[in-house]
This record gives C-alpha cells, sequence and structure tokens, in this order.
C-alpha cells in the first residue's frame, strides 16, 4: 500500500470552512477525524524502555537491547506524519500517553508507546504553533495514560498546558452547548482532556468521562465493527463527546508472527481496506459518530472521509 504525500494541506482549514448549519450544531454530532497513538511518529531507540510496558518486555529489551527495541519501534509506532502534517491534513484530536523517565532528574514529561517520544511541551508547541495560523480550527487532547508521575508531574503538566495555550483552552461545560460558533465566540481553540484526579476543579482541564473511547481490543475486523456498532448504540446516554477506534490492537502472538514486518506491514495494511468501507457507511448526528480514529492516518484518504460524512447532516436538514 502507497503512502499518501505528507504535504496534503488541503485539510488545514476545514472546520473554519463548514457551512452556518453545521458550525451552530453541537460539536459532539460532528465528524471529526483523529489519530491513534497520535505521537508516535517518533519514538526514541536510545533511551530505556517505557513503564508502560510489562516486565518481561523491560527483560527482553534488557537482554537483547538495540535488536528488541527496533522491533518494538516496528510494533510501537502508529503514525508517520508529524503533528503539523496531521493538522494540516485535516487531523483534529489527539490521543495522547505521556511519561516521566524513571531515573531522570527533573519533571519533563514525554510522550510514551512502548518507547519515550519527544518532550510533551515540543508536541504542543508545534499544536498551538498551528492553531495561530489557523483560528477557526478547534483540537480535541485526551490525556489518557500517564505513567511514572507524581503529583508534581501532573502539576508541571497541567501548568505547561495553561502556559502554551493560554486564552484558546475551552472552560468546561455543558458538552450540548459546545459548538464551532461558541468557541469561535470565545477564541477558544483547545479542548483538554485529562484522565486524572490531579484535574479536578481545574476550569480549564475536561474530565476524561466527557470522552468515552471504547477499545475493542482485538485484532479481528469483525469483531472491531460489531464492537463500533454495539458502542456507538450506547453513545446517547452518556451525553458526552465520544470516540470510535478503528483500529486493530496486536496480541503477543501477533508482534511473534509477524515481528519483523511491524505493525503496519503485518497488521494495518491489509484490514484498512475493511475498516474503511465501515467507516464510508457511517453518519454523524444524535445516534451517529463523532469522533473517529485510525493508526497511519496518511494510508488511505482517512481524514477527508470522515470529514466529508458532515455533508450528511446538511442533506437531512428541511428544505435542503
Amino acid at each position: 500500500m502507497k503512502t499518501r504525500p505528507t504535504g496534503n494541506t488541503s485539510n488545514a482549514d476545514w472546520m473554519g470552512s463548514l457551512c452556518p448549519a453545521l458550525t451552530s450544531m453541537p460539536l459532539k454530532h460532528l465528524a471529526v477525524p483523529g489519530s491513534h497513538d497520535s505521537f508516535s511518529f517518533w519514538v526514541d531507540e536510545q533511551a530505556p524502555v517505557g513503564p508502560d510496558q510489562k516486565t518481561y518486555v523491560k527483560h527482553l529489551a534488557a537482554i537483547f537491547r538495540f535488536l528488541a527495541k527496533k522491533v518494538m519501534k516496528k510494533w510501537s509506532m502508529t503514525q508517520n506524519l508529524t503533528f503539523r502534517e496531521q493538522l494540516e491534513g485535516g487531523i483534529r484530536y489527539f490521543d495522547l500517553r505521556v511519561s516521566s523517565k524513571p531515573g531522570e532528574p527533573g519533571r519533563e514529561i514525554y510522550f510514551i508507546h512502548g518507547l519515550f517520544g519527544h518532550k510533551v511541551r515540543d508536541g504542543l508547541n508545534d499544536i498551538n504553533n498551528f492553531l495561530n495560523l489557523h483560528k477557526k480550527e478547534v483540537v480535541f487532547l485526551d490525556f489518557n495514560h500517564h505513567y511514572a508521575m507524581s503529583a508534581e508531574h501532573h502539576h508541571y503538566l497541567i501548568k505547561m498546558l495553561k502556559d502554551v495555550f493560554g486564552h484558546k483552552l475551552c472552560k468546561t461545560d455543558e458538552v450540548e452547548d459546545i459548538t464551532l460558533n461558541y468557541l469561535w465566540e470565545n477564541r477558544y481553540q483547545v479542548l483538554v482532556f485529562y484522565h486524572h484526579p490531579s484535574a479536578e476543579g481545574c476550569p480549564v482541564m475536561w474530565p476524561g468521562s466527557k470522552i468515552p473511547a471504547p477499545w475493542a481490543n482485538t485484532t479481528d475486523t469483525t469483531k472491531l465493527i460489531q464492537f463500533l456498532e454495539t458502542t456507538l448504540g450506547e453513545r446517547s446516554k452518556y451525553g458526552s463527546f465520544h470516540v470510535s477506534q478503528a483500529i486493530l490492537t496486536p496480541r503477543v502472538k501477533t508482534i511473534a508472527r509477524g515481528l519483523v514486518r511491524g505493525l503496519r506491514n503485518y497488521l494495518v495494511e491489509k484490514n484498512l481496506p475493511t475498516i474503511m468501507t465501515w467507516v464510508e457507511a457511517q453518519k454523524p448526528g444524535v445516534d451517529g459518530v463523532n469522533i473517529i480514529t485510525s493508526d497511519f492516518v496518511e494510508l488511505v484518504d482517512f481524514a477527508n472521509t470522515v470529514i466529508k460524512l458532515n455533508n450528511l447532516l446538511i442533506q437531512d436538514r428541511p428544505g435542503t
């Protein structure tokens, strides 16, 4: 499967280009493309294995060192595009997992997925730079996993988010009231979801309960699609945003079989057409999809496909 060009900027302003009928709808009813393990376009093979890994993985990495890390890299990387490239291509939801480096002095926080990635501050600055140039674009930052982080680390990260984004941070409110028009009127561009008690009481940190992201945890596309359909059918009772994780998750035996080929070549590419057929058949709205995430978002026309689903909402309006 050929990778799509990374220089695609055609969706850099897609939110700002939506018609008034859509910008006045609750954001939880719009279709929004997102990326899974959004930061994993680069991982550090020189750093220790992350604290998110099981003990036996750390043990193997200690024995086989660089060979083990090269294999881990092939299975840890779920994206090829940088934050800026993802944003320019239309991605607006970012799945973020973070960690300190045990034994490292200070409170620095890094992205992590098996192996450590870039410093979180660098990634946030990249996102903020894009938002400064595209005033009507809005992003969801979902900090859903925290590893090896003390109360001080959490305080440091929350302060970092406030320092980087400032007035762009959307205050917590009723999800039903969050429309693009509302966000634009208040100059908000960033919704941060922080899945940890440390953020409780902070007016610009949304609780994780407001953006459930059910996880199928399967390598089987049929089971994945059944799971996505079931969880979509249940979303209305939560009154929240909703993430449909259109991804397959490798098991230990999957990795063993495709050890050298890696996640993209062994699992993702051959199953993407089936997953994309499901995505193309979806409809946003009250009981429909909201945020949809994918691995390797550039391999197919993922972002465009999701964004275009919003046209279905216009067609259903009276008089159209």
